[in-house]
């Protein structure tokens, strides 16, 4: 069984494209750590914003027990991760969602090693592979920067 870690933003769920139009709305820098520290992340928690089935995908990798499904993601405050595990549990009661402050690397947060990493930032799958884990790539448009590229999660049933 593989121990699997898969990204939210941007793999379950489309927030980044709605956080950038916000910040652009509101007229703040998109790099401004403000910013998401005090959004209301509730509002965009959303079944509307899921990215290609992945609710169902993550259903098919667990009913496959070829994997030890888990949530890894990066929070900016408390009330985020708190507003994404609620999320998460709507649809999955014994789902392990690990929260991961923004200024600490997600290969800090749990053991790497032959692990596997679902991410769409590049950043985290350079740092995931280089503690010894397996990186793989989200990208809706097939762009793998380097890694092995995905744009379903249920395609890693036929990775792995």
């Amino acid at each position: 069984m593989h121990k699997l870690y898969i990204d939210f933003d941007g793999v379950i769920l489309d927030t980044i494209t709605v956080l950038y139009e916000e910040a652009d709305r509101q007229e703040y820098d998109r790099s401004d750590p403000e910013f998401y520290k005090n959004f209301n992340f509730k509002c965009i928690l959303k079944d509307k914003y899921i990215i290609n089935d992945s609710i169902n995908c993550i259903q098919k990798l667990i009913d496959s027990n070829k994997f030890d499904v888990n949530i890894l993601t990066h929070c900016n405050s408390i009330k985020e991760g708190a507003d994404k595990v609620r999320y998460i549990r709507k649809f999955f009661k014994d789902m392990t969602v690990i929260i991961c402050p923004k200024e600490i690397s997600k290969t800090k947060m749990v053991h790497t090693k032959d692990a596997i990493l679902v991410d769409d930032y590049a950043g985290n799958l350079r740092e995931w592979e280089s503690e010894g884990g397996i990186p793989v790539r989200f990208s809706t448009k097939l762009n793998g920067k380097g890694f092995k590229v995905i744009d379903r999660l249920d395609q890693l049933l036929e990775m792995f």
